[in-house]
C-alpha cells in the first residue's frame, strides 16, 4: 500500500517532467516580437479607398487595401497614399500597433514603384490630440476601434469602406 501512495505522489512530478517546464504562465507574459515586414507592389488607383482625417487639412488620405495586412505579431500593416492640396503626393508603407498605440514607418514609395526604406524607423507613439494626424484617424475609427485591434484585412477594409467601424449597437 506504501508503494502505491507513493507512486502516486510521484505521478504528477513525473507528468509535469514529460511536458517539459513552461517559459511564460500566459500568453500575455510573452515578450512581444515584431515579424519582418514584407513591402508590398506599389499603390494602385482601383484599390485605394479615401478616409476622412478632419476638416482641418485639404490633404486627401488614402489607403491601398491590397496592401493591408493584420499579421499574427498583432500589427496592422498598410500603405498610405497623401495628395497634398499643392499637388504633391506621398506614399508610404507603414505598421500600427493598437495594443501600444504606436505607428511605425517602413517605407518611402518612389514616383517608379520602388521602395526606399526608411531610415532610423522606430516605434512612436500616436499623436492623440492632433486634428491634422491621419494616424490618429486610422487609429480610431478604422484599425483599431476602441483600442482594439480589427481582426483580419475584410474587417480593415469593411471599417474603411463605411467611413469607421461602427458602434457595438448599430
Amino acid at each position: 500500500m506504501k508503494n502505491l501512495l507513493a507512486l502516486l505522489l510521484m505521478l504528477p512530478l513525473s507528468a509535469y517532467a514529460e511536458w517539459g517546464q513552461f517559459d511564460y504562465e500566459f500568453e500575455a507574459d510573452k515578450p512581444w516580437v515584431e515579424l519582418a515586414a514584407q513591402l508590398p507592389p506599389p499603390p494602385k488607383a482601383d484599390n485605394l479607398i479615401e478616409f476622412n482625417v478632419s476638416s482641418a487639412t485639404r490633404n486627401r488620405h488614402f489607403i491601398d487595401t491590397a496592401s493591408i495586412s493584420v499579421g499574427e505579431d498583432k500589427v496592422v500593416r498598410y500603405t498610405v497614399v497623401i495628395d497634398a492640396a499643392g499637388g504633391a503626393r506621398n506614399v508610404s508603407f507603414e505598421g500600427m500597433r493598437c495594443a501600444t498605440g504606436e505607428r511605425r514607418l517602413y517605407a518611402y514609395g518612389q514616383r517608379d514603384g520602388t521602395w526606399s526604406k526608411a531610415r532610423n524607423a522606430k516605434w512612436e507613439d500616436i499623436k492623440m490630440r492632433s486634428l491634422l494626424s491621419y494616424h490618429k484617424a486610422l487609429y480610431e475609427s478604422h484599425f483599431c476601434p476602441g483600442g482594439i485591434n480589427v481582426r483580419d484585412v475584410e474587417e480593415a477594409v469593411r471599417n474603411l469602406r463605411q467611413g469607421g467601424a461602427r458602434a457595438i449597437f448599430d
